[in-house]
């Protein structure tokens, strides 16, 4: 248990309470919108029902023991069922009512990744039968199998189609497979120990064996060139150029699913605290971020000067991936710095009156985004029960 003083558990309880009225705020009878209704939410879209946020969400709602976000967990993974493509991808989101399904410009891979993970979750803690959604599951699982590179079995992508939808992280991606070995093991999928095997080797090829496969050899080759080990897993190998941006997320996901064994999950751990990347909210979601002048720029990371150095995806700290740190965190047995960074992600949500703001710069601190977000709600919930009850309950 922790040794939090009354103050710190006092406002963990009050973020509780606030995440479960917030998630109950943003229900719609067809599911949960990805943030609280207000003109500039509206304007940009966020009161869909996003794939990767409504499946988050859906884990935090389904266990919740609140009846309204025990049936919309439900229904929200049926809103994306409804409109899932032919080919079996599920919707980057979709409208509530049901009139609207969108798939991003160059495809959003991750969306039904998290979508079958949300689907697993509530089979196994909610009301819905082992076979529920069973057509749907067969068809996103092909669609994915379809990406698969047929000796690594990693997920293959292009840039800019996950959630980090305006970073140039492209080939094989850490987050996405990340996510990917979760599916293969949470459905039983063939050739998990391979996923496994090359997610090891390609996005850490700093290891001192040689991969048997001659391609593989060949890629670290070239992720290895020029370059030290950086303590975590690269962000993305694709031929001959890798990210060594550090990506936060993608790392802390590497824990949550146990692909990174002890050693180097407790090596992610260090190297993430000792850049100091959750001072003094958890967690700025690069440690390095990229620079005009960075090879790796692409022009359209200056849209709207939004993924510019320290901010958005480039480096700002957001508190729902700040929930998955702790969670990761938990699940490595580290409850006495867990309860901490809880404690500060608590405070993150409060501020400007329990806004639960989407990002905020990586270093002038200033809230960016919007307000409301629903997934901020979620993983901060889901980090508590990791921390209460169970380190692997996601």
């Amino acid at each position: 248990m922790t040794h939090l003083d009354a103050s710190h558990l006092a406002l963990i309880d009050d973020c509780t309470r606030a995440s479960i009225q917030l998630l109950e705020r943003n229900l719609t009878p067809h599911g949960i919108l990805a943030a609280s209704r207000t003109e500039a939410a509206v304007a940009r879209r966020y009161t869909r029902i996003f794939g990767r946020d409504a499946a988050i969400c859906v884990m935090a709602m389904c266990g919740s023991g609140v009846a309204a976000l025990e049936e919309g967990a439900v229904a929200s993974l049926d809103a994306l069922a409804a409109q899932q493509a032919a080919n079996g991808q599920i919707p980057k989101y979709v409208d509530p009512e049901g009139q609207d399904a969108d798939f991003w410009y160059l495809g959003c891979i991750d969306a039904t990744l998290w979508w079958l993970i949300a689907v697993d979750h509530v089979r196994r803690h909610g009301k819905v039968g082992a076979s529920h959604w069973s057509d749907e599951v067969e068809r996103a699982i092909g669609w994915l199998l379809a990406q698969e590179h047929q000796h690594f079995r990693l997920l293959q992508q292009n840039e800019a189609s996950d959630w980090a939808d305006i970073m140039p992280r492209s080939g094989y991606v850490l987050y996405t497979n990340a996510l990917w070995y979760e599916v293969k093991r949470r459905f039983a999928l063939d050739h998990a120990e391979a996923t496994e095997h090359h997610f090891n080797h390609l996005f850490h090829p700093y290891q001192q064996d040689l991969p048997e496969y001659h391609r593989a050899r060949l890629l670290r080759h070239y992720a290895r060139r020029g370059r030290t080990d950086p303590g975590l897993y690269l962000s993305f190998v694709n031929l001959s150029f890798v990210g060594n941006e550090g990506d936060v997320f993608g790392n802390v996901l590497a824990i949550q699913s146990g692909l990174a064994d002890s050693a180097m999950a407790n090596r992610i751990v260090k190297t993430i605290a000792a850049a100091r990347a959750c001072d003094p909210y958890p967690v700025r979601v690069v440690l390095h971020p990229l620079t005009r002048e960075h090879e790796l720029w692409r022009p359209y990371m200056a849209r709207h000067q939004q993924n510019v150095v320290h901010q958005y995806h480039n480096g700002g700290i957001w508190p729902f991936v700040g929930g998955f740190w702790v969670m990761a965190l938990a699940r490595l047995g580290l409850h006495d710095m867990a309860w901490p960074e809880l404690a500060r992600l608590a405070h993150v949500n409060h501020l400007g009156g329990w806004r639960f703001t989407e990002w905020f710069h990586g270093r002038t601190l200033a809230p960016m985004g919007m307000a409301g977000q629903s997934w901020n709600a979620a993983t901060f919930l889901l980090a508590r029960r990791a921390l209460q009850e169970d380190a692997a309950a996601w």
